[in-house]
């Protein structure tokens, strides 16, 4: 990309630069990022932690995270509540094994060194993504001698899974920012609901059962199967349903 002006200054794109970094118990700083964090929580994050712990998500809800007002004024952010103790640590890190939820990882475990950031107007309609090198002076996984890049990163990382769940979300976050339960303030019911079928995928899930409501749509004897056994692919139908519930607009087609 030849202009740069609209990202921040110093911040600039790592396209197919190769960038020096590894995290593993040999290095100094081993598990120092999993300290006195402010880490936000995204739905499929909470998926993925509930299914690892294998507890209800309301109780990952209601134990593991907290709620705060974040830049979208008409929804929260959901952000993972840290252990009560001098240093503050992540509810999920034990001393003598590191991460115990690494398969399951949140996002922002996952994409670091790096961030992320999508260009959602780009010229022809299409979009692009950019990856950033970020530094901490604490982190000492940069002198490691192995060297990645982005697309290895993402790979080595098993990202992709969380980038497509995490640009899904982003759409919804944008629909919410609109403000559209206008007239019943915050914590009303359509707010609850939609909160409840972003965060709270078993909640979500006996909703769906009671009310019937994937056999009001006209969806494949394959999609019905996955969003049986499938969260994510049920997280996805929750996307698409707040979408018409709220905008009129979705992929869905009621029978």
């Amino acid at each position: 990309m030849n202009d740069l002006k609209h990202f921040p200054e110093g911040m600039i794109p790592l396209a197919e630069t190769k960038f020096r970094f590894a995290c593993h118990p040999g290095v100094g700083c081993f598990t120092v990022c999993c300290r006195n964090v402010d880490m936000i929580l995204y739905p499929y994050d909470l998926l993925r932690l509930k299914n690892a712990l294998k507890i209800e998500s309301s109780y990952l809800l209601e134990h593991y995270t907290r709620l705060v007002k974040g830049d979208n004024p008409f929804f929260p952010n959901v952000m993972l509540k840290l252990a009560v103790n001098p240093e503050r640590s992540c509810p999920f890190l034990a001393a003598d094994l590191g991460c115990t939820v690494y398969f399951d990882r949140p996002s922002a475990c996952r994409t670091y060194p790096l961030e992320r950031a999508m260009d959602r107007n780009p010229e022809k309609g299409r979009k692009n993504e950019y990856y950033f090198l970020t530094q901490h002076i604490y982190c000492l996984g940069h002198q490691e001698e192995r060297l990645y890049s982005v697309r290895e990163w993402v790979r080595d990382q098993r990202l992709d899974n969380h980038n497509t769940m995490n640009e899904l979300w982003t759409e919804i976050d944008t629909l919410f920012a609109g403000n559209p339960w206008q007239g019943e303030g915050h914590g009303g019911a359509k707010q609850q609901l939609a909160f409840m079928v972003c965060y709270d995928i078993d909640g979500f899930r006996r909703l769906a059962e009671e009310k019937k409501l994937i056999e009001q749509f006209a969806l494949s004897k394959e999609i019905r199967r996955r969003l049986a056994g499938d969260d994510g692919e049920l997280l996805k139908f929750g996307f698409e349903w707040l979408k018409l519930i709220f905008a009129g607009k979705s992929s869905l087609i009621r029978k």
